[in-house]
């Protein structure tokens, strides 16, 4: 397993799914986990298994990415206590209603562009500073498939926010190019989560792979001693060559 220690690493979505397995992954792996989400119930029930595999408790704090402000306030913190950030996972995101373009009423419409595009443009501006204090910043991005961010029947308003966002990444990545700070933008695929659940209720979810299998990638991209490529990485694909090269 690649080692994280002494990294602090910030994570969103941090209460369920893919962020809690990305932040208890990385946790284990020895960084000092900052754990972001709405639920506090979630994150103290992270906490305790962090602790009780790790004997360090992560440093949790509960908000809503809806809360622009919040980010302002969240830095200011970050930097207070800790004066840099070595690692982003930014996993948390909505899908909404399946529907068409149409059907969407505004407000709901309007809370997936605030969850998807604009935190990421939020998080992006609050936690740059801290990432250029890093000797490595690393920050991971989750997108979806290629088919949705080019428009499926449905799936209008998350493959839109969802292709915003890479868009936005690989120009911020552009700009920070001559610091030490790199991003990459990772496709999971299908994985047992709940918004897969949500968006395929029929779907036998054990079929699906369980989110604690993506965290060996997630610290291959977040080794400090790694330059993440910035093109897309999908996590089936590069669970096969890694398969194949063991």
């Amino acid at each position: 397993m690649t080692s994280q220690a002494g990294r602090i690493a910030l994570i969103t979505g941090a209460s369920r799914g893919i962020g809690r397995a990305c932040a208890l992954g990385l946790a284990k792996a020895g960084a000092q986990v900052i754990a972001c989400a709405r639920s506090k119930a979630g994150l103290e029930e992270l906490d305790d298994e962090i602790f009780a595999a790790t004997g360090q408790h992560a440093t949790l704090i509960p908000f809503d990415i809806t809360d622009g402000d919040a980010f302002d306030r969240l830095s200011a913190v970050l930097f207070e206590r800790f004066g840099r950030i070595d690692a982003v996972v930014h996993a948390a995101a909505i899908s909404g209603t399946l529907s068409p373009v149409t059907h969407h009423e505004p407000k709901d419409f309007d809370k997936i562009v605030t969850v998807n595009l604009s935190a990421t443009w939020r998080l992006l501006r609050a936690l740059e500073p801290l990432l250029r204090q890093s000797t490595a910043g690393r920050a991971i991005f989750f997108t979806t498939s290629e088919s949705v961010t080019a428009g499926r029947a449905f799936w209008g308003p998350y493959g839109a926010t969802k292709a915003a966002m890479e868009t936005l990444v690989r120009a911020w990545a552009d700009e920070v190019e001559i610091t030490p700070i790199r991003a990459a933008i990772l496709s999971p695929g299908a994985m047992r989560t709940r918004m897969r659940a949500s968006a395929y209720p029929g779907e036998d979810p054990q079929s699906l792979p369980h989110p604690n299998e993506i965290v060996p990638l997630i610290l291959e991209l977040a080794d400090a001693s790694k330059v993440p490529p910035l093109e897309t990485v999908s996590f089936p694909s590069w669970k096969t060559q890694a398969a194949t090269i063991a």
